[in-house]
């Protein structure tokens, strides 16, 4: 069993259907490392089609939390309001579930128990990333999975995440931590890239989308 990666959507809908294209879910498992929500066209549409896959192939799917994802959770669950998240994107994501209020509250449930890491024996997968730092599993740490922008810790197999863009716009790895960086910059209307990794930690195979222009501009 392979693995089809992909990294922060941020509402990239047609993007995104685009890259699904290429996943093999007979031989292949996909993992998505968060952050399906916010800055771009489609976020309700987005959540929905990861929801509906995750049901119709729950042995072959993994939908992780991003820190957008865990924001317009906490924003809109029982601990909420979280105002900060309105302005990383939230307002503009309220604003399209407009015309979809009835998926608002199971799509804030759904993201909420999304879980912050997938790990095999090769293979470790969350959104930023797990560094030497107490507490990584701490969502609300600016230093745990969700929102760690430095130095990650090298653990003995390939981590892959997203979270911070790469300057080149295509996955990069950074060997001595032994970290691949697979978030291409959809968030800011650049690309979306669908990655191919064997089970032994192996890249087969690169698949940069350019984001859609519907999906990204106003």
């Amino acid at each position: 069993m392979s693995y089809f990666v992909i990294a922060d959507i941020h509402g990239c809908l047609h993007t995104l259907r685009k890259l699904l294209r290429h996943w093999q879910p007979a031989t292949e498992k996909l993992v998505q490392l968060g952050d399906l929500v916010d800055r771009g066209n489609y976020s309700p549409d987005t959540v929905e089609l990861c929801r509906q896959l995750s049901l119709e192939h729950p042995a072959q799917t993994v939908f992780l939390q991003g820190n957008h994802d865990w924001g317009m959770a906490e924003h809109l669950g029982p601990s909420g309001p979280f105002p900060n998240w309105l302005s990383w994107g939230g307002r503009a994501t309220l604003g399209q579930y407009q015309s979809r209020r009835e998926w608002l509250a199971p799509h804030a449930a759904w993201l909420a128990a999304r879980p912050l890491f997938y790990e095999t024996e090769h293979l470790l997968f969350s959104h930023a990333g797990f560094a030497n730092v107490p507490n990584p599993l701490d969502p609300t740490s600016s230093e745990g999975v969700l929102w760690r922008r430095g130095l990650l810790q090298n653990r003995g197999k390939l981590q892959v995440v997203g979270h911070t863009p790469t300057a080149s716009s295509r996955p990069e790895h950074f060997h001595p931590a032994n970290v691949l960086y697979a978030d291409t910059g959809a968030g800011h209307g650049q690309v979306l890239t669908g990655i191919r990794i064997s089970a032994e930690g192996e890249i087969l195979e690169l698949l940069p989308i350019l984001i859609a222009e519907r999906d990204f501009n106003a």
